[in-house]
This record gives structure tokens, sequence and C-alpha cells, in this order.
């Protein structure tokens, strides 16, 4: 790990795409500041977006109808790989929650024989596993390639 003021994790984590005013508040402007320009950014259903206009499009048009939605998705991070003192690949957890802050609802599958039966009638439920390449640009950790994964091994939806 880089040694100084390489990387501060808690500059990471300001970045909308992490933060209630990006994601929680369906505030697209507030995602998008957290992208390189020339980002690129696979979604948990697989589509590709190439590039921040390609990427502000899709977002202004899925997130704010999420603004009024009941479910939310919590972040926390699980592991930081520094590739370089300006570049790191984080992998994050994701987990889909009541807009109350109340339970987080992927519980339902946790210790479950086969939670792959329970994935058809709990879809809101299924947590993520986004990959983040983050990029420091004139000193502003940035996004610059996201893939976002929906979890649906057995295995790993029983753990929790």
């Amino acid at each position: 790990m880089p040694r100084g003021d390489a990387f501060r994790p808690g500059e990471w984590v300001r970045p909308p795409l992490v933060t209630r005013s990006g994601q929680r508040d369906a505030d697209p402007e507030a995602f998008l500041s957290g992208f390189r320009d020339d980002a690129i950014w696979t979604t948990a259903h697989g589509k590709r977006l190439t590039g921040l206009p390609e990427i502000g499009a899709f977002t202004r048009k899925v997130l704010p109808p999420r603004a009024g939605s009941p479910v939310v998705a919590t972040y926390t991070v699980d592991l930081i790989l520094f590739i370089r003192p300006d570049a790191a690949a984080v992998k994050i957890r994701q987990r889909p929650a009541t807009r109350d802050g109340g339970e987080c609802l992927d519980e339902v599958f946790r210790g479950q024989e086969n939670p792959s039966e329970l994935v058809a009638a709990h879809p809101v439920s299924v947590s993520g596993a986004p990959t983040y390449v983050l990029a420091k640009d004139d000193g502003v950790w940035r996004v610059a390639a996201a893939q976002n994964t929906l979890v649906t091994d057995p295995e790993t939806l029983a753990a929790g």
C-alpha cells in the first residue's frame, strides 16, 4: 500500500458512487461527478457505457425514478488494491436496504440451503459486487472503469 498522501481512504468514499447524494437521493449530477470524462462502465445487467456523455444519458434516465423507491443501496469497501499511487482497484459490497435505514434486504438469503430459488421471488433483495478502478487526477479520485455484478452464486448468497 502506498504511503504518505498517495491515497487516503476517506478521500475515496467521497465520490458520489458511494454517497447518499448520488445514489440514495437519486441525484444524477452528483453521481456523475465521480466519473472521469473517458470512463467506461458495465452495469449489473451487462449494458456497456463508454464516456461520460453515454454514462450520463443512462444515469439521467434510470436514477431519478428511483428517488421514491423504498429500497436503496448501501456500499462498503471490501478491498483496495493499489495498482500505483494514482490508481486503485476497489471491490465494493453493495447491499439493498430499506430507505428508512432499516434492514438489509439480502438477509432473506442468509443460511438458506438453496437461496437461488428465492431470487425470483425477491429480485430487489439481490446484492451487488461492483469493482471500480479509480484514478487520481489533479488530486481527485474518480472512477475510470466500473463493473457492476449481481450476486447470484448460491454459496455467496447464503453466506450473506
